[in-house]
């Protein structure tokens, strides 16, 4: 494994021993709804992806598993994704990590059918992988449908999962935004649906910053430039939101560059 560019911003505030990450493991978790690990080394895993320590938590968390933790693909698979979409610098590099996530996760639905996270992180690394080789491209392979298939299971299995409600939500709108909504409804896409996603996300969970982000991309995608005032209110509201780990910072840090654009 290459050497992966470092998380930009201080950590400290994000460093958690695995006494703390528990307490605080309802609050960092809220989005993906990922249980409480039983296993320590799964959780030290957790505590180094939450400090923004990327790479050595997709390696900790694959030992993990490779233990016999099954909930060790989890970590890493997000870890690896969430790197790879923020802070990769490389776009070919971007791409086979997505696409190398895409397929771990894929095989961990096999493993355990009823793994949440499984379906979820196999949709976002297919969903930011569309996006890097364009959502024509993506449609053309068929992505799109297996993108809507695993977070529509993702969801089916755990109803609360907010990043899976904000993932589909944004599904909906770039296929529309890209294709059309007549063409999209092939696809099976459709604004409303969209836009009840977005809204069940930040109902779900109201102090994300990456929900706001995406619900603010998704009015101006589905709705135009009338909807550009409550767009911007979104991302001021983002970017004032307190990060509580290196995943939530990136985001707000996101927010703060759109709006000085």
């Amino acid at each position: 494994m290459a050497k992966w560019t470092a998380f930009p911003h201080a950590a400290a505030a994000y460093t958690y021993d695995n006494a703390t990450l528990k307490k605080k493991w309802a609050r960092l978790h809220i989005g993906d709804a990922e249980p409480l690990p039983k296993d320590d080394s799964v959780l030290s895993a957790w505590a180094l992806y939450h400090a923004g320590q990327f790479q050595k938590a997709t390696e900790a968390g694959l030992k993990a598993h490779a233990a016999g933790h099954g909930a060790g693909m989890t970590v890493a698979n997000k870890s690896q994704a969430i790197y790879a979409t923020y802070l990769e610098e490389s776009e070919k590099t971007k791409l086979a990590l997505l696409h190398e996530v895409a397929e771990r996760a894929e095989a961990r639905t096999r493993e355990d059918p009823n793994d949440a996270n499984a379906w979820y992180c196999m949709a976002y690394a297919l969903g930011r992988y569309s996006q890097g080789i364009s959502i024509a491209k993506a449609l053309s392979q068929g992505l799109g449908a297996k993108v809507k298939n695993a977070l529509e299971t993702t969801i089916k299995l755990s109803p609360k999962h907010a990043d899976a409600h904000t993932a589909l939500g944004a599904f909906h709108a770039e296929i529309i935004d890209k294709v059309g909504s007549l063409l999209g409804r092939t696809q099976g896409a459709s604004k409303d649906a969209g836009l009840a996603n977005y809204k069940t996300a930040l109902k779900l969970n109201p102090g994300s910053a990456i929900a706001m982000i995406e619900y603010a991309n998704g009015l101006v995608m589905l709705e135009g430039d009338k909807r550009m005032k409550e767009a911007t209110k979104l991302y001021e509201e983002a970017a004032a939101c307190e990060p509580l780990d290196a995943m939530e910072r990136l985001d707000v840090e996101v927010a703060k560059a759109e709006l000085e654009d």
